[in-house]
């Protein structure tokens, strides 16, 4: 079970509660973090492998094999690390590529760790250029250079780092420059859940919460969370608190589906802006193609929140298709929102516009 990034932004499940969390929300999310890999659910190969690397590490004495964890949000990276230093029996310390500008301020990080701590930079694809050569040799060398003075009077010092374990997340692991990459010893990408991984998330969630829940509420509620348990435990949260209002608390598949019809969140996972793409996409366009940027007009939103919040999923779910001549509904899509295909969409042209290079 994890839920996972509490460094960053993940704007797909904060818009399926409706706010950010606060700080009652976010202190329920750490209680429900497993504490190791024995309580951690999914993410099979994963962790067979992560467990591999750490007791070698243990059983050598030595500080663990950097490691770079890649995947969507709300996956369990936040929680891997966080597990990886209990394992090690070692404190961590997080920060975020985002927060990391200077390289000054990756030396300042890096001269105050201890010796086998975890270091966890969340969103590493996103550290400044600097910072991220510098890197390379606390890493390979646990030394950095620090420079003092400008021009050619600037005098490089070397200044010697503790042993340490670098963890390092990202949803983009593609934006790594190899010689970053080539330096973490173990890589993982995490994949997203089943529904029954989903369910025994609730299931233990729930029973951390102190809510009843029975077989077909939790797989109601592992059924629209998008293949994230992050998402799961949130949606868990609110369908109960429409159980304790409006049932008597115990949570069904009838009042699982009562709750989320509240939060907007249909019976595939789509919330309020999936479904406006859609609907722009089908009811306006004619199921397309059309332009990113017509499309995030026809919704009133950025475009760039369309392309990275909504778009990865609905083209998960195969409801949407990108083509070098803009965004196609697939006739999943249709089908989904009860429309009827007009002929273009499924014949001819609109064979070539959905599959077409």
């Amino acid at each position: 079970m994890n839920w996972d990034d509490t460094t960053g932004t993940d704007a797909v499940d904060e818009r399926l509660v409706g706010s950010v969390a606060d700080r009652e929300d976010q202190a329920v999310e750490a209680a429900l973090r497993p504490k190791d890999l024995g309580e951690f659910i999914g993410q099979e190969k994963v962790r067979e492998q992560l467990d591999l690397v750490l007791r070698a590490a243990r059983a050598r004495g030595a500080t663990a094999d950097h490691v770079l964890l890649s995947g969507a949000p709300g996956l369990g990276k936040t929680t891997l690390s966080m597990i990886i230093a209990a394992e090690m029996g070692a404190p961590i310390r997080i920060t975020s590529g985002p927060a990391i500008q200077h390289a000054g301020d990756l030396a300042a990080i890096l001269s105050s760790l201890q010796e086998g701590e975890v270091l966890f930079l969340d969103e590493i694809h996103r550290m400044s250029r600097p910072a991220e050569e510098m890197l390379y040799m606390a890493m390979e060398d646990f030394r950095v250079d620090v420079i003092v003075g400008k021009g050619p009077g600037a005098t490089a010092i070397p200044l010697e780092l503790p042993p340490f374990t670098l963890v390092g997340a990202t949803t983009r692991a593609g934006l790594l420059p190899p010689p970053l990459r080539d330096r973490f010893g173990f890589t993982a990408h995490m994949e997203f859940y089943e529904p029954p991984e989903l369910q025994r998330v609730v299931h233990r969630s729930a029973d951390l919460l102190d809510v009843e829940i029975d077989p077909d509420g939790a797989a109601e509620i592992a059924g629209r969370s998008r293949g994230t348990p992050r998402i799961a435990n949130r949606l868990l949260r609110r369908v109960r608190d429409y159980a304790q209002v409006k049932a008597d608390g115990v949570i069904t598949r009838d009042i699982a589906a009562a709750a989320l019809q509240v939060y907007e969140v249909d019976a595939r996972g789509l919330d309020r802006l999936d479904r406006g793409v859609l609907e722009a996409l089908l009811k306006l366009f004619g199921g397309g193609p059309v332009g990113l940027s017509t499309l995030a007009v026809a919704v009133g939103e950025e475009r760039e929140t369309v392309e990275e919040v909504a778009e990865p999923f609905l083209v998960r779910e195969g409801l949407l298709a990108r083509t070098p001549r803009g965004r196609v509904a697939t006739p999943a899509a249709w089908a989904h929102l009860g429309l009827t295909p007009p002929s273009s969409a499924t014949t001819g042209n609109g064979q070539q516009d959905l599959f077409g290079t």
